[in-house]
């Protein structure tokens, strides 16, 4: 099929980052947002102050508040806040065209059933063909034109490779995979790692503490990818070990970033108060850890962010308990 329309759901950062570059690659492009003013920002000043601050989007780039709207067009690229995924694949499914694709761009497990987002969407939108879109990516970075690879991912290869096709362009390169299960597990546990690289950061314990933890964090995906039935070499690329090195290398990101605040010794209370846009791993951790409970797999350092967010440790004494584990073999 040809895509030459698509449809952009999530008017935050990366969801507004996604619709610039579909744009600068040619695609006529629309993105729904929930907030009339993002809406209204993005229509009359080609901009969006909220969630992207400081950069000029595309004059072609339209917004809509009506959501049926997306179904119009050949693609569309789910970039909402993971835990509200469900809700609105409710909504739009009664507009929806059988086979239509469906991008997955959220990243994050959903809280209340542990499950991953792809598993969410099959669930709701059975007749959809859904992918995954993943990898090292500020938006900030793919809006004003960066460089940026990235991995999509669809079990129907034909369709794969023409999104991979159309919604790419010189600078902003996919990769295609079958390998959906591994590249939205990247995407949903480096946020996690992140907040605990953050929290490194933020208490001084070095770069040999950060590569450590980035180093043990990565076994931990790998574990949890390998109990799912992701393939190894999907997390040794792009959207796993390569987002996992971005997320966790730059007080950039708004995982980090929370991480740096809470080895600060601020409340998560305090910190999600200043934000507008999600930090998507304060949720995701309490998932994954029950995922890893669920198939029996070691999560240290998930355990320990888990903890530390629900207040049942504190910074030090998790920092402590890592430190402290038993000596075993690293394979």
């Amino acid at each position: 099929m040809a895509i030459d329309s698509i449809g952009v759901i999530g008017g935050g950062a990366w969801g507004t980052a996604l619709a610039q570059t579909l744009r600068l690659g040619g695609r006529r492009v629309m993105l729904w947002a929930r907030e009339p003013g993002t809406v209204d920002d993005i229509n009359v000043r080609h901009v969006n102050r909220t969630f992207l601050p400081g950069i000029a989007l595309d004059a072609g780039l339209t917004a809509t508040g009506d959501l049926a709207a997306m179904a119009a067009f050949d693609a569309i690229l789910m970039v909402a806040p993971a835990q509200h995924v469900r809700n609105i694949a409710r909504q739009l499914r009664p507009a929806l065209r059988p086979g239509q694709p469906i991008v997955l761009c959220a990243k994050g497990i959903e809280q209340t059933s542990g499950r991953m987002l792809g598993d969410v969407l099959a669930e709701v939108l059975p007749e959809q063909t859904l992918a995954v879109l993943s990898g090292p990516s500020f938006a900030a970075d793919v809006a004003r034109g960066l460089p940026a690879a990235l991995t999509i991912a669809c079990r129907r290869e034909e369709i794969g490779r023409d999104l991979a096709e159309r919604m790419g362009y010189r600078q902003f390169r996919l990769y295609w995979s079958s390998d959906t299960v591994g590249v939205e597990i990247g995407g949903a546990l480096k946020n996690v790692l992140a907040i605990a690289a953050g929290i490194v950061d933020a208490k001084g314990l070095g770069a040999s503490a950060h590569a450590g933890l980035v180093t043990r964090g990565f076994a931990e995906m790998r574990r949890l990818g390998e109990a799912l039935g992701a393939r190894p070499e999907t997390l040794m690329g792009l959207s796993g070990l390569g987002d996992l090195i971005l997320t966790c290398g730059s007080p950039q990101s708004r995982n980090m970033s929370l991480g740096r605040a809470l080895g600060q010794g601020r409340s998560l209370a305090e910190i999600l108060d200043g934000r507008v846009a999600v930090t998507e791993g304060v949720y995701t951790a309490a998932a994954a850890v029950r995922l890893a409970h669920d198939k029996g797999i070691e999560m240290p350092i998930s355990e320990a962010v888990h903890a530390i967010i629900e207040g049942r440790m504190a910074v030090d004494d998790a920092i402590a308990r890592l430190m402290q584990r038993p000596i075993k073999a690293e394979d």
